[in-house]
């Protein structure tokens, strides 16, 4: 089993080549192959199958304890006519600290586990065999390491998991022409029925004109021209008709966008939604109307695979069974997803919100931000142009480290950048605490009794907030959000598992947990958005509405129940 799916569904060229599959493996615990150079000299001794991890178990290695670096090697062919233009070799996400070698050359370094990035090796690379060595250093123990739920311990515990490390997404080469498209960025204009891009450009643009064409469901929508100068193209693209992408309609339009001088030089195929997000009168605003977003918690974690899905339909079923249940997003927690996820977030008209790994890294210390903002960066931008992220969220709880309080400017200058890097979306500080500037206000709170919580949230007016952490950060008046609640646990028969709070000793107090706390956010005029924990089990915290194999947990009376509350309309929304 290897995933063999396109990676990159927003920007497709059709000459690529999947790499994913058998590689040659080490593990390196001394860190010293640098200095054997196994580059050029390594004794591969095992066999991986890549995307996954060495942790896991599709791997073929299933290795969890601590691994600090290890050694990839696969020969790949290359023809003479794929040599011609420019060959580009990528990685999705590669944990943690990345060095590329081709043909015994270094090709490149990367430093993030979760951000996608790539190599220009044309001239690394001859017509026939090559050999590509990657190499990956991954401290999980590092206070300047963004690890997320990845367990700093051997065992994991609580709500932290086993480790990934290595590579984890899909490698793979594309063959681009030398005067190409590398990127774009589209930002749509719902209220005009246009959409505006910036397309950068590589190789010598002189002369050269860009072209955009759009279509939905196969009608055409708009074509526009507009010469180059230089490697950027800004143009406006007026559409014919509005379809707007909405919660649970995933309208895309499909866009062609062409580089020409004689004839085509380039092509690449892609798509947008057509939608806006912005805050508004307490709430957060859809396509110029408030949606109260009922989100759940993902993980993003899987039994046989760890950090990578087995297959791109698992990706789906996470979506379609939290859509099943009445919830129309997520918080995808602790770590960036693949685009393949985002891909299908789209297309089903699924509301997300885009988070980074900061667990792990030192808040207290100020080198701090050297080590997160970054990748932080790397993520806005690959992620920018997805309908389905409709927030932004770099950090979540920051904690005090060793009585050390967070240091509040990594937090002030995380959300300034990122607002640069994308001035269209809300921005959440850090989510539950300790909030220094922030879009949106959220909370997070395991309380577990049902009065207690309603006493809090239930009768809040707009403009009104219970805070968490009074001394330690102050509400402002923001859209409030309490975006991590519940937590009841629920564990088999017989097995020992881990949740918030005491877990519930019968189907009917769950039953009234899930109805009563979700209900008081509902009725509240004071709260725009919820997150309940969690979609599913992961490892030992089970207090997922599915278990760790997605599969059910509980009768079909308790899932009419969460449907019922789920779908409820809110405050906000009458």
């Amino acid at each position: 089993m290897s995933r063999q799916e396109y990676p990159r569904p927003q920007m497709v060229r059709e000459t690529w080549q999947n790499l994913n599959g058998e590689w040659d493996f080490e593990f390196d615990f001394s860190v010293s192959g640098l200095e054997q150079e196994f580059q050029t000299k390594g004794e591969f001794t095992k066999s991986i199958n890549v995307p996954f991890c060495p942790e896991s178990k599709l791997s073929g290695i299933g290795f969890v304890d601590f691994i600090p670096a290890c050694w990839y090697r696969r020969i790949i062919n290359i023809t003479p006519q794929q040599k011609e233009g420019t060959v580009l070799l990528h990685f999705g996400a590669v944990d943690y600290d990345c060095t590329v070698f081709v043909n015994g050359v270094k090709a490149g370094n990367h430093k993030g586990g979760y951000s996608s990035f790539n190599f220009d090796i044309t001239t690394l690379v001859e017509a026939g065999e090559n050999t590509i060595v990657v190499y990956a250093v991954d401290d999980t123990r590092s206070p300047m390491q963004p690890t997320g739920k990845q367990s700093i311990l051997f065992y994991s515990r609580r709500c932290n998991y086993t480790r990934t490390t290595g590579i984890w997404q899909t490698v793979w080469l594309e063959f681009a022409p030398k005067n190409r498209i590398v990127s774009y960025k589209v930002t749509p204009d719902l209220n005009s029925t246009a959409a505006d891009f910036a397309v950068k450009l590589a190789g010598d643009t002189d002369a050269m004109s860009l072209r955009i064409k759009a279509t939905f469901e196969g009608r055409d929508m708009g074509e526009s021209t507009v010469a180059v100068n230089g490697n950027l193209a800004n143009l406006r693209l007026a559409l014919n008709e509005s379809y707007p992408w909405e919660v649970g309609v995933g309208n895309l339009y499909d866009i062609t966008i062409e580089l020409i001088k004689d004839g085509v030089e380039d092509k690449v195929t892609g798509y947008f939604g057509l939608r806006n997000v912005y805050i508004k009168d307490h709430a957060i605003y859809l396509n110029n109307r408030p949606v109260y977003q009922r989100l759940v918690l993902d993980q993003g974690f899987y039994p046989d695979g760890i950090y990578t899905a087995p297959t791109d339909d698992a990706l789906i079923k996470d979506i379609k069974i939290s859509m099943d249940l009445g919830f129309n997003g997520a918080r995808l927690h602790e770590r960036a997803f693949e685009e393949r996820f985002l891909y299908h977030a789209d297309r089903l008209g699924y509301l997300v919100w885009g988070e980074h790994a900061n667990w792990g890294l030192d808040i207290s210390d100020p080198l701090g931000l050297h080590a997160f903002l970054p990748e932080w960066l790397e993520l806005v931008d690959r992620d920018f142009n997805h309908p389905s992220i409709v927030g932004w969220c770099p950090f979540n709880e920051t904690w005090d480290i060793n009585g050390r309080k967070q240091v509040d400017d990594t937090l002030l200058v995380t959300y300034l950048a990122t607002k640069a890097a994308d001035p269209t979306r809300p921005v959440i500080d850090t989510s539950g605490n300790f909030h220094v500037i922030t879009d949106i206000y959220d909370i997070h709170d395991y309380d577990q009794d049902v009065e207690s919580f309603s006493k809090k949230y239930k009768h809040l007016k707009k403009g009104e907030a219970h805070e968490t952490y009074p001394g330690r950060q102050s509400y402002g008046g923001e859209p409030y959000f309490v975006s991590e609640y519940g937590g009841a646990w629920w564990a088999k028969p017989g097995t020992e598992g881990w949740g918030y709070g005491k877990n519930p000793e019968s189907i009917e107090e769950f039953i009234h947990r899930y109805v009563g706390l979700t209900d008081a956010l509902l009725s509240s005029e004071g709260i725009c958005a919820f997150c309940y924990t969690q979609l599913y089990d992961v490892e030992q915290e089970q207090n997922g509405l599915y278990d760790y194999d997605r599969n059910l947990k509980f009768g079909p009376e308790v899932y009419d129940a969460i449907r019922k509350i789920n779908t409820k309309k809110a405050a906000i929304e009458k």
